[in-house]
């Protein structure tokens, strides 16, 4: 039994938070107003300016964040419940991109169609996303790190089309994207009317189902045999979280966290029985999203007030921290030990052979793509082109263009590519890359951080402020998960938390930049467009200083696989070895986000390919993942620019819908092994 005491805070606690918040919620603002007065527009309305502030302006907000917050509450406690997943949430399990998508597709192509219901086209993008993630991450029997990963790819799939046609369809969409990182400004009641029959109906619905869902608690097998419809319950309970979640993100669009820490709050507190979990989350939801409207307001800045997604992230993603190393179990000790093989050997060629091949594929890959594009250039002419003789010189301005970029995405091809290798290497972790663990939005973030917050900068300071995001995004992860002994479940989990730190930034500053559908946000999805020989240069630094040590650090990976006892045996320092792998890996990834954008999976397939390809041996490794992620990128780059020609598909997008599927084979293989449970 619970105590009175207990119930008393949790529920009076929160009534009385909830109620000084509601109040300083109405005085905060462009303009500051005194509770008196704010007293005097409730109940003495005068019709006098600030009175009209009040009641139509900060009112409808207000409540719109109560009804907001207890909705997403509600959908994390349901979607926690039955899924056994202490981690699952609307944003975890990719529900908030699939309505986001959905809104945002129906605004570009059918503004008719989305008109008649936002609702029904949110839903229907939600219901998607959260059923692809459950039966990816493998539906009943679903472990909670795998139901995460599985909903972080479908959100990083459905991100991309997102973004897609952001880039496609500016014009149309421009106005979606400050909702599409979360907002509560309203100018009316008519989100506050819509939304609040919907989300207390289903919050009625989810306390009269609470009994079921108590059954949840138990084992599944003891649950049937006491008579309870689990599969029933199941389903009623998901389609009930994925429908107050698609009217929320409706009216206030995607914010995150909110239903991952309220129920946490709630059990922590001792609270098990869903009557009274399910309105204890509730009212607390409501309490953390207007505590983060009232901070959103409170520290604004010069350039503005934070997206209320970007708060929510920015508070959240130190709980996911906390929660990731406060519940996980079996997992302290010396790192993590998870196959870094990838099957066996397809072919049985000498690695110089193959190197050669690739190098020979990669050259006239190089060539090859300068001809594509809006323009092509007859191969016959490329080369008296490129030297500047009197035929055919009219494309010698064009090829100065295509040049530049094409070697650019060559030489960030090969720095993601062996990032790679020595992030997996270091950490034993074959799901490991920079986009995984934080650095590349972390780098993205330190770009765009200097691009927007001081623009009187020089801009070739840029790289050096993504390399400087990029390290602290991996020196917080790595920091985090040494106590649990670089665990590779800890490691990505971790960085899921620091990429939605980094992206929240990012989001925020895009919005106070209006940089939507411009070459700044382009950049962000991973892109060679307007390449010069400045990042020429600049990636071919990075190349020149880092690939030699790379490559000597990879005999001492050799040396590791025989495990880290041995390898100490023989006189490696193994830490000190990780750790310059894991900074190396970092600079290279760093360099290819300055020059390239925020390109994600390469560094993750691209090892795994080539381990395929010839086994496990780290310098070779090196060596053909370069070759490979060059060859990838370019190619990529070739694509996007030839197939919608005039107008640019970014390499990140390609990427993207090519490493995802792959990233989901190799988690499947991974997981065939038993993991952590939290």
């Amino acid at each position: 039994m619970i105590s009175a005491w207990r119930m008393i805070c949790i529920f009076g606690g929160g009534i009385v938070a909830l109620g000084i918040l509601f109040f300083v919620s109405l005085c905060f603002g462009e303009a500051q107003i005194s509770v008196h007065t704010v007293i005097d527009a409730l109940f003495r309305n005068q019709g006098l300016p600030d009175h009209n502030i009040v009641r139509d302006l900060r009112m409808p907000r207000t409540v719109l964040g109560l009804i907001a917050g207890a909705g997403l509450a509600l959908a994390g406690t349901l979607l926690q419940t039955i899924t056994k997943n202490p981690l699952a949430s609307t944003d975890t399990m990719g529900i908030n991109s699939g309505a986001y998508f959905m809104v945002v597709l129906g605004t570009a192509f059918f503004p008719s169609l989305l008109a008649l219901s936002p609702l029904a086209w949110a839903a229907v993008g939600g219901a998607m996303a959260a059923t692809i993630a459950y039966f990816l991450g493998g539906g009943k029997s679903a472990s909670p790190i795998r139901l995460v990963l599985a909903g972080m790819i479908v959100s990083l799939v459905i991100e991309s089309f997102t973004r897609a046609i952001h880039i496609f369809k500016a014009t149309e969409t421009q106005n979606l994207f400050l909702w599409g990182a979360g907002s509560l400004v309203q100018v009316d009641w008519d989100g506050v009317i819509f939304a609040w029959p919907w989300v207390l109906g289903i919050l009625v619905l989810a306390i009269l189902l609470s009994k079921q869902l108590d059954v949840f608690n138990l084992d599944e097998s003891t649950a049937r045999s006491l008579g309870q419809k689990v599969d029933r319950t199941r389903l009623a309970g998901l389609a009930l979280a994925v429908l107050v979640a698609a009217v929320v993100v409706s009216v206030v669009g995607p914010i995150g966290f909110v239903g991952l820490v309220a129920p946490h709050f709630i059990r922590l507190m001792g609270l098990r029985k869903h009557v009274w979990l399910i309105p204890g989350a509730a009212l607390w939801g409501a309490v953390l999203i207007t505590a983060a409207d009232v901070l959103s307001r409170v520290v604004r800045s010069n350039m503005g007030e934070m997206p209320i997604g970007a708060v929510m992230a920015i508070i959240g993603a130190p709980c996911l921290v906390w929660i990731v190393l406060s519940k996980m179990k079996g997992t302290s000790g010396s790192v993590g030990q998870m196959s870094m093989q990838a099957g066996g050997r397809l072919l049985h060629m000498r690695f110089k052979r193959i190197a050669v091949i690739m190098l020979i594929l990669v050259v006239a890959l190089i060539l090859f793509s300068m001809t594509m594009g809006g323009t092509r250039i007859p191969l016959g002419q490329l080369f008296s082109s490129l030297f500047g003789t009197n035929e055919a010189s009219s494309y010698s301005t064009l090829l100065n263009l295509r040049l530049p970029r094409t070697l650019v995405a060559a030489g960030a091809g090969i720095a993601l590519a062996v990032s790679g290798v020595l992030i997996q290497a270091a950490v034993r972790n074959p799901l490991a890359d920079a986009s995984i663990i934080g650095v590349t939005s972390g780098a993205g973030f330190g770009a765009m951080f200097i691009l927007i917050a001081w623009p009187q900068v020089p801009i070739g300071l840029m790289p050096l402020a993504a390399v400087i995001g990029g390290l602290t995004a991996a020196a917080v992860v790595f920091v985090l998960a040494w106590r649990k002994g670089l665990h590779p479940f800890v490691v990505i989990l971790l960085g899921i938390a620091v990429s939605a730190f980094g992206s929240a930034g990012i989001s925020a500053l895009i919005v106070r930049g209006s940089l939507w559908g411009s070459t700044g946000y382009v950049w962000l999805t991973g892109s060679t467009y307007g390449r010069t020989w400045q990042q020429v240069v600049l990636i071919a630094i990075f190349l020149a200083v880092l690939l030699p040590i790379a490559l000597y650090l990879g005999r001492r990976f050799d040396l590791l696989a025989f495990g880290d006892d041995t390898a100490s045996g023989i006189g490696l320092a193994v830490r000190k070895t990780r750790l310059a792998a894991m900074a190396v890996g970092v600079l290279l990834a760093a360099g290819a986000v300055a020059a390239v954008g925020t390109i994600g999976f390469l560094g993750l397939i691209v090892p795994h390919a080539v381990r395929l390809l010839i086994g496990h041996h780290t310098r070779q490794s090196i060596v053909l993942s370069g070759l490979l992620g060059a060859l990838l990128l370019v190619l990529t780059d070739a694509i996007g620019r030839t197939i919608m020609a005039p107008k640019e598909i970014p390499s990140g997008m390609l990427i993207t819908l090519i490493g995802a599927p792959y990233f989901l084979f190799l988690m499947l293989r991974t997981f065939k092994r038993k993991s952590p449970t939290l």
